[in-house]
């Protein structure tokens, strides 16, 4: 979930955003936004899930979270996961 929501926040900040300022095209931004949103919250109630099902800490948590919000951050916490033994 975390790479499909990091990728959606791509998307809105390399596509959307210069389609809107650049090319005068808001409706990009309104779409890909909206659905951005939903990603996020989606991502959001997983890591919430996940926190409670494997018991993951809350400084892991937190990480997850704030992860989401910097470009390519999702793509780098989901590969340290993978490195570590928190994920299968």
């Amino acid at each position: 979930m975390g790479l499909i929501e990091g990728g959606s926040l791509l998307v809105l900040l390399f596509l959307a955003m210069p389609l809107k300022y650049w090319f005068d095209i808001p409706q990009a931004v309104s779409v890909v936004g909206a659905l951005h949103g939903f990603l996020f919250i989606t991502y959001v109630l997983f890591i919430a899930y996940i926190t409670f099902k494997i018991r993951w800490s809350l400084k892991w948590a937190a990480g997850a979270v704030v992860v989401a919000f910097i470009p390519f951050g999702n793509f780098v916490f989901d590969n340290y996961l993978k490195k570590s033994s928190l994920v299968n």
